[in-house]
C-alpha cells in the first residue's frame, strides 16, 4: 500500500444535527481496515440546539474521534477549511453530517483509489415513496437521482462536484481551500470544481454513494432554494459556464426575455410558492419558480447585490 492509503482523516462539519450514528458507522469500518491509521473529526459550526450538542459529545468517547465545538457560525466554506487545517493525515474524506453509510465497503472503495487527488463518491436517495410522496425535497432528489451516477457525473466532472461525499489529498485541499466568501447555502462546491479545473487537478467520479435520507419540510426546502439562488446571483460571474440555470438565464437575457419572465414571476410567483409549500407540490412549478426567482434578482439590482455583499461580510 502507498502511504496515503494507510492514513485517513474523516471530516464532518455539522450544524444542529446529531451525527453520532454516522460517526459510529464510519468508526466501525475504519477500525476493521487492516493497518489503517485514522481519525474522525466533527466540527460543530456554532449549533444553537443544546440537546443536539449534548448528544454529539458522545463522539468523544470513541477512539480516534473528536467533536470540536465552535461558538460562532463561520459558514459552509470556512468550517471545511478549518477541518482540513485540523486534520493530521494526508488523505481527507469529507461528508455532510446528515448522510448515512449504506454498506460495509464504503471506506474500502475509497481507499482503493487513494492515489487520485480528488474523488467524488456521489449520493443515493432513500426513503419510502408512499410516505414521502408529498415531500418536495424527496421528489426533487428522486427525480434527479439518475444524474448522481458516476457515469453521468463524469461527463462534466468539474461542474458536477459536490461536497456531500468526497475524498481529497490534504496538500491539494490546503493549497486550494474553499472560498471564504461562501457563508450561505449553495455553490461553494461548484466553485471548488472550477478551481480544480483551472489548476489541472483531476476529479474522479466514483459510484460510492452515501445515502440521503433526511428531508426538510416543503417550506424549509423552498427557503433553502431561495438562499441558494441568491448565492448563485452573487457569484454569477465566477460560476458562469458551471450551472445550467445560470446558462438558461443568460440565454433568456440574450433574446430579451428576462422582462416577460420577471412579469410572470411578479404575478404568479407568490401562488407558485404557496403551492410548493403545500401538501401537493409540483416539480414543474418548482423549476418555473426557481427560474422566475433568479431572473427577478437581476431586476432588483444593486439592493440585492448589496444585501448579498453584507451577508458575506458577516
Amino acid at each position: 500500500m502507498k502511504q496515503e492509503q494507510n492514513a485517513l482523516s474523516i471530516l464532518i462539519p455539522t450544524y444542529n444535527y446529531c451525527c453520532l450514528s454516522l460517526v459510529e458507522s464510519l468508526h466501525a469500518q475504519a477500525t476493521a481496515q487492516d493497518g489503517l491509521s485514522f481519525e474522525i473529526l466533527v466540527a460543530d459550526d456554532g449549533s444553537t440546539d443544546t440537546a443536539t450538542v449534548t448528544a454529539n459529545r458522545a463522539i468523544n468517547l470513541l477512539s480516534d474521534c473528536r467533536y470540536i465545538e465552535r461558538d460562532v457560525n463561520v459558514g459552509r466554506a470556512a468550517i471545511r477549511n478549518f477541518l482540513a487545517q485540523q486534520s493530521r493525515y494526508p488523505l481527507l474524506l469529507f461528508m455532510d453530517s446528515d448522510m448515512v453509510v449504506p454498506d460495509g465497503d464504503f471506506l474500502t472503495r475509497y481507499l482503493a483509489v487513494a492515489h487520485e487527488p480528488v474523488v467524488d463518491g456521489g449520493v443515493c436517495i432513500r426513503g419510502d415513496v408512499r410516505s414521502l410522496h408529498h415531500n418536495l425535497r424527496f421528489r426533487y432528489e428522486k427525480r434527479s437521482e439518475e444524474q448522481h451516477t458516476a457515469a453521468r457525473r463524469a461527463r462534466t466532472p468539474y461542474a458536477h462536484f459536490h461536497t456531500a461525499n468526497f475524498m481529497v489529498h490534504r496538500d491539494v485541499m490546503l493549497a486550494h481551500p474553499f472560498d471564504l466568501r461562501f457563508r450561505h447555502y449553495g455553490y461553494e462546491d461548484v466553485l471548488f470544481g472550477k478551481t480544480m479545473q483551472q489548476h489541472g487537478i483531476r476529479i474522479v467520479h466514483l459510484d460510492n454513494p452515501l445515502s440521503f435520507e433526511v428531508y426538510e419540510t416543503n417550506a424549509e426546502f423552498v427557503a433553502k432554494t431561495e438562499e441558494a439562488l441568491r448565492t448563485l446571483f452573487t457569484f454569477s460571474h465566477e460560476l458562469r459556464g458551471y450551472n445550467s440555470l445560470l446558462s438558461l438565464s443568460d440565454l433568456l437575457h440574450r433574446f430579451h426575455l428576462h422582462a416577460p419572465v420577471r412579469i410572470f414571476h411578479r404575478l404568479f410567483g407568490p401562488l407558485l410558492r404557496r403551492q410548493l409549500c403545500g401538501a401537493r407540490p409540483c416539480l414543474s412549478f418548482f423549476n418555473l419558480y426557481k427560474l422566475g426567482y433568479f431572473v427577478n434578482l437581476h431586476f432588483l439590482g444593486f439592493s440585492v447585490q448589496r444585501t448579498c455583499d453584507e451577508w458575506n461580510e458577516k
